[in-house]
């Protein structure tokens, strides 16, 4: 603290109130800074200095687990080694292990690092802790600017890298209790929220954890979790969750069927096949490989193993039972979800040969008919469209109607069809649009780079950050609980309740099971 001023050197001059005011100071929450170091948190293991803007303070690469090199590869993460020094905490961690699905390519193990942003160190802001999507096996949480988010929303923001891929989710029949790393890291970041909050102006006891696509099926396994249990109060899936299951090409184009989760017995043998491939007989000969190994193999959206400590059921059995932990909960997906698959998908595009390889001949011809080329002008929209309703928006109404049998949930819909495309410009054409596709509402809560919104757009953002800051703050949504598919749309042209069963057309799709 700076005693420069003459009313404070009076202060001190007085012995009684100079033994008040140290007594005041010692008695202070741990990791509360004073107000001369700007830009200076204590947190539990150390100082660190982040970034002091007009609106907001930015602290990024701060490490919440040690880092999981060398004999901590597929162990549970472990406690950091403490500090003094300050640490510079004005750029991120390097990003988790990835191949280069996601033009992200990285080899770097030591990666569990989360980045905070909030609007001021004084008060009791709600905590709003995101984990990114990329299926488990791409992308980290630094490409995301939260500044709009927390600044308008008033909240803390915290975004996290957690192991992925084979790094994440192997589930070697040698390593015990194996298969669910990357979500033991998000419970270690949640842990770390609940230690450290109140340093950064947050609230421990008022945190919400949301996340999009691969992030929302985390968010999902979090909500099933025992071992997450009080580590959150409020939960948002965006374009994903618990019943989700894709069949060929369904999400990635050229990957196979898939879901979130695989069984341990599942997981333990492929995981025995990956050894073999890669020339090793033990766990210690795969703790030798470099990283580029593992990364070297792409195989698109990595599923978490159940049947563990994190895992014991399938989460869509969780929910089914009512064991799972009940928080409020906002639930919702994208109108357009499976164009961005669509999109991805080389000439000559054979719609029926898609439809067999993805669901089978015999739902094939059901599902050709009741989707024809000729009701949605082209082949890639149609496709679009079964994707769409059938792997994404259908699927996600099974978990509101599971979820709102035990605690309040919200649906929504994102439905601007005139969302920026970004860097995806170059998969679209006047006669296949985007519409609002998988992962578009993302640039209306983070600033992220190309994907500029207009005025109307911006004024559309800041109602969807009301809301959903809204709802951080409260356990409530600004519209009506879930039941018989209401669910609320976010559009340039309205913002209220519409019916996501029929739209998505999901009477047909549960009839073909």
């Amino acid at each position: 603290m700076s005693f420069r001023g003459p009313l404070v050197r009076r202060l001190y001059m007085n012995k009684r109130l100079s033994l008040l005011i140290a007594a005041a100071l010692l008695a202070s929450p741990v990791g509360v800074a004073q107000a001369s170091e700007a830009g200076l948190v204590r947190t539990d293991a150390g100082p660190v200095r982040g970034t002091v803007l007009a609106d907001h303070q930015l602290y990024q690469g701060i490490p919440y687990a040690a880092p999981p090199v060398g004999e901590l590869r597929w162990r549970s993460p472990q406690p950091v080694t403490p500090w003094t020094t300050p640490r510079d905490a004005t750029k991120p961690g390097a990003a988790c292990a990835q191949s280069n699905g996601a033009n992200q390519e990285s080899e770097t193990e030591d990666c569990l690092y989360l980045n905070v942003t909030t609007p001021s160190r004084h008060g009791r802001r709600p905590v709003m802790v995101y984990l990114h999507g990329g299926g488990n096996s791409y992308l980290s949480g630094a490409g995301f600017g939260t500044n709009r988010l927390a600044v308008q929303g008033d909240v803390v923001v915290v975004t996290i890298n957690f192991r992925l891929g084979f790094f994440g989710f192997f589930g070697h029949p040698d390593l015990p209790d194996s298969g669910a790393y990357g979500i033991e890291d998000q419970q270690a970041a949640l842990k770390w929220v609940q230690r450290n909050a109140q340093a950064f102006g947050g609230d421990p006891r008022n945190v919400t954890v949301f996340g999009e696509s691969g992030g929302a099926f985390d968010v999902c396994a979090h909500v099933t979790s025992p071992r997450s249990r009080g580590l959150f109060q409020k939960a948002i899936a965006q374009s994903g969750g618990c019943s989700i299951t894709w069949g060929a090409n369904g999400v990635i184009h050229d990957k196979p069927a898939g879901a979130p989760w695989i069984t341990k017995d599942a997981a333990a043998a492929d995981a025995v096949a990956i050894s073999a491939r890669l020339g090793c007989d033990d766990v210690a000969c795969l703790r030798s490989l470099p990283p580029k190994a593992f990364t070297a193999i792409d195989r698109g959206a990595t599923p978490v193993v159940t049947g563990n400590s994190v895992l014991p059921v399938n989460p869509v059995d969780a929910l089914k039972s009512g064991r799972f932990n009940r928080v409020p909960v906002i639930w919702g997906n994208t109108r357009d979800e499976g164009r961005l698959t669509s999109a991805t998908v080389p000439e000559p595009f054979d719609y029926n040969g898609l439809l067999v390889q993805g669901f089978g001949e015999e739902k094939a011809a059901k599902i050709a008919a009741e989707y024809p080329v000729s009701a949605y002008g082209n082949a890639r929209l149609a496709y679009g469209a079964v994707l769409t309703d059938g792997v994404w928006a259908c699927n996600q109404h099974a978990d509101d109607r599971l979820l709102s049998r035990y605690t309040p949930t919200y649906g929504y819909e994102f439905a601007d069809r005139t969302a920026p495309m970004g860097w995806f410009s170059g998969l679209f054409s006047e006669s296949f649009p985007a519409g609002a596709p998988h992962s578009f509402e993302l640039a209306y809560f983070f600033d992220i780079p190309m994907f500029d919104l207009n005025p109307a757009q911006q004024q559309l953002a800041s109602t969807m950050i009301r809301d959903w800051t809204t709802f951080a703050r409260t356990g409530k949504a600004g519209w009506a609980r879930y039941a018989s598919g209401n669910v609320q749309e976010y559009s340039l042209d309205r913002v209220g309740q519409i019916n996501g069963l029929t739209r998505h057309n999901c009477s047909f799709w549960n009839s073909i099971g």
